[in-house]
C-alpha cells in the first residue's frame, strides 16, 4: 500500500508541476506594451484565466470536459448572487420565451422613462444575468432608465444566429410592451459590450427597416465585435497578445458561434475570402480608413492567398450582417439611429469600432465617440474597482451619452 500511495504521489507532484509550468508558459506570452493602464493587476488576472484555460484544455484532451464546459462549471461554483437594492425593483421574466432581467427605479418618475435593452459580452460563449448585475444595476440607477437585461442562448450549445434571434425577439417584445414598464417606446437604447456590441448593432440594423415597431432612439456599441472576417487589421496585430482579450481567443469564440472549425493561418491568408467580396470590402476594410495615429505602433499587412471556395463555403456566414454588421449596405447604415462608440488602445477589437464609427459618419449619422487611450479590452467591467481609474471614466462617459440620448 505505501509503495502505491508513493507512486501516486510522485505522479501527483509531477502533474502538479508541469500544470504550474504550463500555465506559466502560457501567462508569460502576454504583452503589457507601455502607457497601458495597471499591468500589474492585469498581469494577475490574466494569470488566473490562463490557469483555467490549460486546465481546461488539458481535460478536454482527455475528453473529461471542455474548456468551456469547465468554466461554466467554475462559475457556478462561486455563484455572483444578485443583492436587494432599494433604489430598484428587479425581477426575472421571459420576453418570447427568452430569459430577460428587467431593472425599474424605485422612485416615482412624472412621465415615461428611458428604456435600455442590454447585451453582454462573453465572446457569445460566455455571460449571464449575474455576471453582468453590477454594470446593470449602476446604468439603471445612475442614469434612472428601466433597462433589459437579456440572457441570450450561447454557444456552443446554439451556434449562430440563435443569439441574435433572441436579442432581436426580445428587443421587439419590449419595443411592444415598453409602457407596461413605464418606459416611452420612442425613447430606447439598444446597447451591448463586446459581442453584445455585435449583437446589439445587428439588432439596430434589423429593426431600422421595420415599420411595425418603433424604431431604437439611439445605440451605444461599447468595445464591440462587428466583423468576423478580417483578423489582420492593425489592432489586431499590435494587441495580438495583450489581455484580456488575445487574438487567438477572438477567433475561438468568434468561430465557436459560428459553428465553424478552421485554424488562424487560414483566416489570416484570406482564402475564405471571394475576389469580388473581397473588393468590395476593401472600401470598408481597407486600413485607409484607419487615422494616422492607431499605425504608429507598427503594422504589416500579409500577402493574400488565392481563394478557396471550400473554406468559404463553411464559413460564409459570417459575411451576414447579422454577424458582421460592419458590412451591412450602405441603405441600411444611413437609417440608424445616433450612436455612442467606446474604443480601447489595447483591443484587438479596436479597429472595429473605429471603422463602424467611418461608416456612420460616412452616411451622415451622429457619432459620439469616447477612445480610451490606456484602456483594454474589458475595462468597463472594472468600473467600481478603485485601480482601474479608466474604467470609471469609460462608464460615466457612456452613462452621460444614456442619459441625454
Amino acid at each position: 500500500m505505501l509503495p502505491l500511495l508513493s507512486v501516486f504521489g510522485v505522479f501527483l507532484f509531477l502533474g502538479t508541476l508541469l500544470f504550474l509550468v504550463s500555465v506559466f508558459l502560457e501567462s508569460s506570452k502576454a504583452e503589457y506594451p507601455p502607457g497601458m493602464t495597471c499591468p500589474a493587476e492585469l498581469r494577475s488576472l490574466h494569470r488566473i484565466l490562463s490557469a483555467v484555460s490549460v486546465l481546461g484544455r488539458t481535460l478536454e484532451r482527455f475528453g473529461i470536459c471542455t474548456e468551456i464546459r469547465l468554466s461554466h462549471i467554475l462559475a457556478k461554483l462561486s455563484p455572483i448572487k444578485s443583492e436587494d437594492d432599494p433604489e430598484l425593483f428587479t425581477r426575472n421574466v421571459k420576453f418570447e420565451g427568452v430569459p430577460v432581467r428587467v431593472y425599474q427605479p424605485r422612485e416615482p418618475s412624472a412621465g415615461g422613462r428611458k428604456g435600455v435593452l442590454f447585451f453582454h459580452g462573453g465572446g457569445f460563449v460566455f455571460g449571464d444575468f449575474d455576471h453582468y448585475d453590477k454594470i446593470c444595476r449602476h446604468i439603471s440607477k445612475t442614469a434612472g432608465v428601466v433597462l433589459v437585461s437579456v440572457g441570450y442562448r450561447l454557444a456552443p450549445e446554439h451556434t449562430y444566429p440563435a443569439a441574435f434571434h433572441d436579442c432581436l425577439a426580445a428587443t421587439i417584445h419590449f419595443l411592444r410592451t415598453a409602457k407596461q414598464y413605464g418606459v416611452d417606446p420612442s425613447s430606447i437604447v439598444l446597447c451591448g459590450d463586446s459581442a453584445g456590441g455585435n449583437l446589439a448593432a445587428g439588432v439596430s440594423q434589423v429593426l431600422v427597416t421595420r415599420t411595425d415597431v418603433p424604431r431604437p432612439q439611439a445605440q451605444a456599441l461599447i468595445y464591440p465585435s462587428l466583423q468576423m472576417i478580417d483578423f489582420d487589421s492593425p489592432s489586431y496585430q499590435q494587441n495580438s497578445m495583450v489581455p484580456l482579450l488575445l487574438r487567438e481567443r477572438t477567433q475561438f469564440f468568434k468561430l465557436t458561434y459560428l459553428g465553424v472549425d478552421l485554424s488562424l493561418s487560414d483566416l489570416l491568408s484570406g482564402v475564405h475570402v471571394p475576389p469580388e467580396l473581397r473588393r468590395k470590402f476593401s472600401k470598408w476594410l481597407g486600413t485607409q480608413n484607419i487615422p494616422e495615429e492607431f499605425m504608429v505602433r507598427g503594422y504589416n499587412p500579409h500577402l493574400i492567398s488565392g481563394f478557396n471556395p471550400e473554406i468559404y463555403q463553411r464559413f460564409q456566414h459570417a459575411f451576414h450582417p447579422a454577424s458582421s454588421p460592419l458590412l451591412a449596405e450602405d441603405a441600411v447604415i444611413r437609417l440608424l439611429p445616433k450612436t455612442y462608440m467606446l474604443t480601447c488602445e489595447f483591443d484587438v477589437l479596436r479597429d472595429d469600432g473605429i471603422l463602424y464609427k467611418k461608416r456612420l459618419e460616412d452616411n451622415g449619422i451622429a457619432v459620439t465617440w469616447h477612445h480610451v487611450k490606456d484602456g483594454f479590452h474589458g475595462i468597463v467591467s472594472f468600473f467600481n474597482h478603485p485601480a482601474f481609474d479608466s474604467g470609471k471614466q469609460a462608464m460615466d462617459n457612456f452613462v452621460n451619452f444614456i442619459k441625454d440620448a
